[in-house]
């Protein structure tokens, strides 16, 4: 799986200590749903928000669920 990673989403992952391996787990099991053209990922404890370029994912946005 090939990941770009947006500055903003970076940042994210730095600030609340998510690792690359738990983007890629939330993405592929996630539980998904698409807002304004985007598909939103909910995965235990983190939600990411990505695009599916071509066979490359493009991670807009990082967090913590509540």
């Amino acid at each position: 799986m090939e990941l770009l990673i947006s500055e903003h989403a970076l940042d994210m992952v730095r600030e609340r200590g998510i690792s690359i391996n738990e983007i890629k787990e939330t993405i592929q099991k996630g539980a998904k749903f698409m807002q304004d053209g985007k598909i939103v990922s909910d995965y235990r404890h983190i939600r990411v928000v990505f695009k599916k370029i071509n066979e490359r994912f493009f991670v807009i946005s990082v967090m913590i669920r509540k």
